[in-house]
C-alpha cells in the first residue's frame, strides 16, 4: 500500500452506469473505491424520468457509500432536485446521516450536463456524505 492509499480518507468515484429499459424503468449502478482495491457497489431502480432517473443515482451512490461505512453510518436519501442556476444545472441532494448518537442533515451539489443529470445526482452525494465518511472510514 502506498503512502497515498494508507491517508486517504475519502472514497473514490469509481464508476457509474444507467441502464434504461423497454417498459419505462432504469436501473442505476455505483461504484466507489477505497484503499487496498476495497470496492463497493450500489444499485437502485427508477422511471425513465427526470426526477426517476435523478433518484436512483443518488440511491445508487447512498448504497454504495452506507455499504463502505460497513453499520457504522446509516445514510438515507432525503431528496433530490435539478436547478437551474447561472445558465447551467445543478443537482443537490440532502442525505441524513445517522450514527451511533449524532444525526445529521448532509447537503451537497454538483454541476452537470443535461445528458448525464442521474450521473451528477450521485456525485452531489459524494459531495455531500465524503466528509462524515471520512471519520467513519478512518476509525
Amino acid at each position: 500500500m502506498t503512502k497515498g492509499e494508507q491517508n486517504r480518507g475519502r472514497l473514490r468515484f469509481d464508476e457509474f452506469s444507467v441502464d434504461r429499459f423497454p417498459d419505462g424503468r432504469c436501473r442505476a449502478r455505483t461504484r466507489l473505491g477505497w484503499t487496498e482495491g476495497a470496492v463497493f457497489v450500489g444499485e437502485a431502480e427508477g422511471t425513465q424520468t427526470l426526477e426517476g432517473e435523478l433518484r436512483a443515482g443518488a440511491q445508487s451512490a447512498v448504497e454504495a457509500a452506507t455499504e463502505a461505512a460497513e453499520g457504522r453510518l446509516k445514510l438515507t436519501l432525503r431528496g433530490v432536485k435539478a436547478i437551474r442556476a447561472f445558465d447551467c444545472w445543478v443537482i443537490v441532494v440532502s442525505v441524513g446521516a445517522k450514527g451511533e448518537e449524532e444525526h445529521q442533515r448532509l447537503i451537497g451539489a454538483f454541476p452537470s450536463e443535461e445528458r448525464n443529470m442521474a450521473r451528477g445526482a450521485a456525485l452531489a452525494v459524494m459531495d455531500a456524505t465524503n466528509r462524515v465518511l471520512e471519520g467513519v472510514l478512518k476509525a
